[in-house]
């Protein structure tokens, strides 16, 4: 069977073109036959996506519109994944988290998390206005654990099993959002997603399809620790937003929490960066993890403000969320804003990410890691 979230609409449509055969009038060329099978499959295509990515179907059966041939032909050949639910949990603020149980039994998470009012943003110039309680962001994985190590995260210390496929990522999205108002897709769950490359850039192409989940490009994040060939590769593939996991102002300091450091050190990261293709009034996000007397100090915050001079750019400022086993620790409160206010006494933009979920499992990784050991 194939999984019909692994397809995207060309795909879908070059499956179902040699259904049409059989009903083709015999006085067409073989030019004309080709054009209207084409034509047919692309057509047949977009139904199948409307039903499913938004009327949210997942029955062929009911599927009322579509003949019955090809209705048979999708039962018996196309298979609609719905990852299975372990476990959710939700918070007071709102936050909702899930562990989802895929078909070789490995397990991942999801988050949905709804905006906090201290954390809007003013709008870049010309940029629509969108309030900060109408936005509700569905946190993604992309792989079965990481296998870039970050000291910082619970997901990094469980190690690497395996990719997620086309359809668990994007399963993910249908699921939660016949449950939730999604509005913006961030792949800051388990794994590196540019280190799961073509798959996240497929899933990538489902997302945006106006035909299918049909998010916004600039509703689309996708994160990475810094693996600056793909970051070339993803702006040329794709027109998503960027989000870099930077955390450090030195190479030294930011190879002793982040290894792909010193394979690719800051230099080559923000010079990708800065080649980065963005549109109209769009940024870079910075993400930038706030350690207890490691990267929290103002000489910190001066290097940083050095470091993205001249590109577009917003940093979004993390207080670490510890987790047991870990010896990094918090900064204090009157830290995170002494930080933040010298960025902004400088002309950067720079917003504390409030900790969301504090009374669940909402880090990344910490109820795969409770539910396993538990």
């Amino acid at each position: 069977m194939i999984h019909f979230q692994s397809l995207t609409r060309a795909e879908l449509a070059a499956l179902l073109l040699p259904l049409g055969r059989k009903k083709l009038r015999r006085d067409l060329s073989p030019e004309e036959a080709e054009l209207k099978l084409a034509k047919q499959a692309r057509y047949r295509a977009q139904q199948v996506f409307h039903w499913v990515y938004q009327r949210q179907v997942l029955d062929w059966g009911q599927m009322t519109d579509l003949s019955k041939d090809l209705r048979s032909w999708l039962q018996e050949n196309v298979e609609i994944y719905q990852p299975i639910e372990l476990q959710s949990q939700q918070a007071t603020d709102g936050t909702m988290k899930f562990l989802w149980d895929l078909q070789d039994h490995k397990t991942v998470e999801s988050v949905i998390i709804p905006a906090a009012l201290q954390e809007k943003e003013p709008e870049a110039a010309g940029e629509a206005s969108e309030p900060a309680k109408q936005r509700l962001t569905l946190c993604i994985s992309s792989q079965v654990g990481c296998a870039m190590k970050c000291k910082f995260c619970l997901t990094g210390i469980q190690g690497l099993e395996r990719h997620l496929q086309v359809h668990e990522i994007v399963g993910q999205v249908l699921e939660l959002r016949r449950r939730a108002p999604i509005t913006n897709i961030v792949f800051m769950g388990m794994g590196e997603p540019l280190h799961n490359f073509e798959n996240v850039v497929k899933a990538c192409e489902i997302l945006l399809d106006q035909d299918g989940l049909n998010f916004s490009k600039r509703k689309v994040t996708v994160s990475t620790s810094g693996l600056v060939p793909a970051i070339e590769e993803l702006g040329k593939r794709i027109d998503v937003s960027l989000a870099v996991s930077l955390n450090a102002t030195t190479d030294e300091q930011r190879s002793e929490i982040m290894p792909v450091n010193k394979k690719w050190n800051i230099k080559a990261l923000l010079d990708a960066c800065r080649k980065y293709p963005l549109g109209s009034h769009r940024r870079i996000t910075f993400e930038y993890v706030l350690l207890k007397d490691f990267n929290d100090s103002l000489e910190d915050a001066a290097r940083l403000v050095r470091l993205v001079q001249g590109i577009p750019s917003k940093i979004n400022l993390i207080p670490f969320n510890e987790h047991p086993g870990s010896t990094l620790k918090r900064p204090a409160d009157d830290t995170v804003l002494n930080f933040q206010r010298y960025l902004l006494d400088r002309d950067v933009t720079a917003l504390i990410r409030i900790s969301r979920g504090q009374d669940i499992l909402a880090a990344c990784g910490q109820l795969r890691s409770v539910f396993k050991t538990g």
